[in-house]
């Protein structure tokens, strides 16, 4: 037995009907792609509480910041005036 290769051109051309190869539909994969927007949006918004809670934060921080660096002057200005040479 024998085989002869023919094209698809020459298959229609021999048997007069074409042969075309119907598409596959494409797999909706929107599931997926909701899930990853839904973890996304669920990052977004723990950022945002996190923001939040650090802005309400922030004056406390400063009213901290400014005892420390007081405190930190007034160590200094100590310091320079022990080690100031006599005149």
């Amino acid at each position: 037995m024998t085989v002869d290769l023919i094209t698809t051109r020459d298959f229609e051309a021999r048997t007069g009907k074409p042969v075309r190869v119907q598409p596959k539909p494409k797999q909706n994969k929107s599931q997926e792609t909701t899930k990853m927007l839904l973890h996304e949006e669920l990052s977004r918004a723990r950022i945002r509480d996190l923001i939040t809670e650090q802005e309400a934060q922030r004056p406390w921080r400063r009213a901290r910041a400014a005892r420390r660096w007081s405190r930190v002057a007034r160590w200094a200005a100590s310091r320079a005036e022990r080690y100031q040479p006599p005149n």
